[in-house]
């Protein structure tokens, strides 16, 4: 129901009964007596309504306003109205905030609401599990209060949110975490704890599963390459087709061995097991020794191969692992380009980074390849990389060496008119001599 209290309406209210009191107060010879009185209980009136509505907002514990007539009747149903849709409002509000902490507790993640400071706000129970952040007695508490770790510092001082960090959990060191922090509204921010510990145990059995098979067949491959060498360069030992058998025989144990080598590589990347520190290294002379290495191997194919180098252009990294992964660049530039094709290496300096690439006029690479093609054992032409002797892992090796060194690979194919590979390397004052 609406209600309108005009000012007109209240004054025509009072001016009829200040002239009806007037009128009553003439007729017995007391109008001022008579106005008087009128006016007092007027006031009176309005006052004990008054305090009425002001025992019943403070002290009342009813829900609804006290009765009357008239305007205050008017004013009691107002509050009463506006109260109940406050509460309809509030019932609802309360609802959804349910249904939503029931939804954060039903997360296999733990979950926290911070403030764009990061204190927290809220937290779901998976939290005091794996993290020890009990809401709501943590509540105000700045997260890195509480998760006490080097890799959590650093990561929150970043202030780069796009990829995860990964700690062991505060309460149980068997449980590894997956930390994920996001924008959550305006002025809030969402942290996710995800339990990785199966994972990371499924990925470091693949590792040295990968890693000890590798090795075991690395012996073996070499003995069997060993005889088969040996009976080939017997004179008059074959007839010629034992001699084209055996021949077969080693140019396949020659690509086994190739792939065993380039899976110890990637072993040995992935787990970092050089465990070498890194220092300075002389990129243009470990470029130019490639060039010279791949220029000696293209004899078949003769393909043009430049190289434009800046000298003083040194980085910090660990050498076997750049040597690998510009290698590798190189390699496939060669492998997939067709004979008497170009091949352009260039390391430059492109603004504040240092830039290593490779360019070449071969096929190139369809689009939908491209985003897969840094995948493991991924080929982008089977039959093609047979002929060649790809193994699909040199640019799954280049990825992880990238990791190591905070680089960043970037590929500009079109297809029919060749392809380039970039890598871009962070450039810092003592990078340089």
């Amino acid at each position: 129901m609406y209600f309108r209290l005009s000012v007109k309406s209240v004054i025509t209210r009072l001016l009829t009964i200040l002239s009806v009191s007037v009128f009553f107060g003439w007729l017995i010879g007391q109008t001022l007596l008579v106005l008087c009185i009128s006016v007092l209980v007027l006031l009176c009136w309005h006052y004990h309504h008054l305090l009425k509505l002001i025992k019943w907002l403070w002290s009342s514990k009813a829900l609804s306003p006290p009765q009357s007539e008239g305007v205050w009747g008017k004013i009691y149903d107002g509050l009463y109205r506006q109260t109940r849709q406050h509460r309809q409002k509030q019932k609802q509000l309360n609802e959804r905030i349910r249904k939503f902490r029931d939804g954060a507790e039903a997360l296999p993640d733990a979950a926290l609401v911070l403030s764009d400071e990061l204190t927290i706000l809220w937290g779901n129970k998976k939290a005091q599990r794996i993290l020890g952040i009990r809401w709501p007695s943590d509540v105000g508490q700045r997260i890195e209060n509480l998760i006490r770790f080097p890799e959590f510092y650093k990561y929150i001082d970043a202030g780069n949110f796009e990829q995860p960090c990964h700690i062991i959990s505060p309460v149980n060191s068997e449980i590894q975490l997956e930390l994920r922090l996001m924008a959550y509204g305006t002025d809030q921010v969402l942290f996710l704890a995800r339990d990785v510990s199966k994972i990371k145990r499924l990925e470091d059995m693949r590792r040295d599963f990968v890693a000890n098979v590798s090795h075991e067949l690395k012996t073996p491959l070499t003995v069997v390459r060993g005889y088969v060498e040996m009976i080939l360069t017997t004179e008059h030992a074959l007839e010629p087709h034992w001699q084209k058998a055996f021949s077969t025989i080693e140019t396949q144990v020659s690509r086994m061995d190739r792939l065993v080598e380039q899976l110890l590589i990637l072993s040995r990347v992935e787990n970092h097991a050089d465990h070498e520190k890194k220092q300075l290294v002389d990129m243009p002379r470990l470029i130019h020794t490639l060039v010279d290495d791949a220029t000696w191997l293209n004899q078949a194919k003769q393909h043009k191969i430049t190289a434009d180098l800046a000298d003083d252009l040194w980085i910090e990294g660990i050498d076997t692992e750049l040597k690998s992964a510009c290698a590798n660049l190189i390699s496939n530039a060669i492998a997939y380009t067709p004979e008497h094709g170009r091949v352009n290496v260039s390391w430059q300096r492109s603004g504040n980074k240092a830039r290593f690439s490779v360019k070449d006029n071969g096929p190139g690479i369809r689009p939908e390849h491209v985003n897969r093609i840094t995948e493991r054992f991924f080929r982008v032409d089977k039959s093609r990389s047979r002929d060649t002797g790809g193994s699909g892992l040199g640019l799954s090796i280049v990825k992880h060496v990238l990791l190591h060194h905070n680089a960043e690979l970037a590929i500009e194919s079109h297809w029919g008119e060749g392809s380039e590979f970039i890598i871009d390397f962070e450039l810092l004052d003592k990078d340089l001599t």
